[in-house]
Order: structure tokens, then sequence, then C-alpha cells
């Protein structure tokens, strides 16, 4: 599994809203989809490195991509 340390989830929005996704809903996490792929985010101040591999990945994003979009 990728892992992408350091990352909290306005960053991790951030970076999604970027690559066309869209905040469909938000509460304990943060729903986001770019019309077929949906990603759950957790509202923390920092998400797990593995956490954030696989929303990143999810996204279908390489770790390296994400980290230069942030």
């Amino acid at each position: 599994m990728p892992q992408i340390p350091g990352i909290g989830y306005e960053t991790a929005i951030r970076v999604l809203k970027k690559v066309g996704f869209a905040v469909v809903r938000e509460g304990k996490h943060t729903i986001m989809s770019n019309g077929v792929v949906h990603v759950s985010i957790p509202r923390h101040r920092s998400i797990n490195a593995y956490t954030m591999g696989g929303i990143a990945k999810d996204a279908g994003l390489s770790p390296k991509e994400f980290l230069d979009l942030v």
C-alpha cells in the first residue's frame, strides 16, 4: 500500500478538487465524487499514511502524483 504521510483532511480535499472531485456531503467524513468514483476522507488533522495512500489510490492517483499536487 502506498504511503503519504503528514497530510491533513483540508489538504486532501484541496488536492482532490484540483483533479475534478467535488464535495457530496460532510459529517465525520467528507464524501467526494467525480461522478464515477466516490472517496471518503476522515476529518482528522493528520490522516494515517496508509489511509491517505488508499484514498489517493481510490481516486486514481499515485503517491507521487498526489504529492505533486499538494
